[in-house]
């Protein structure tokens, strides 16, 4: 059977992200989360994934 990922690979989606199936998904969200927090200003990063960017009045 073939998934939605190989579904988008043969239909020539190559410029797309790929998709993530539901089993998959809390790793990929867990991966985002630790390079995100690993990065400079980590804790804004994610938060500003989170909540939207920080829009000043």
């Amino acid at each position: 059977m073939t998934s939605l990922a190989d579904k988008a690979i043969l239909s020539g989606a190559e410029n797309r992200p790929p998709m993530l199936e539901k089993d998959m998904y809390d790793s990929c969200k867990s991966k985002m989360e630790l390079y995100m927090l690993n990065r400079q200003h980590g804790r804004m990063i994610l938060e500003s994934v989170e909540n939207g960017p920080l829009l000043w009045p």
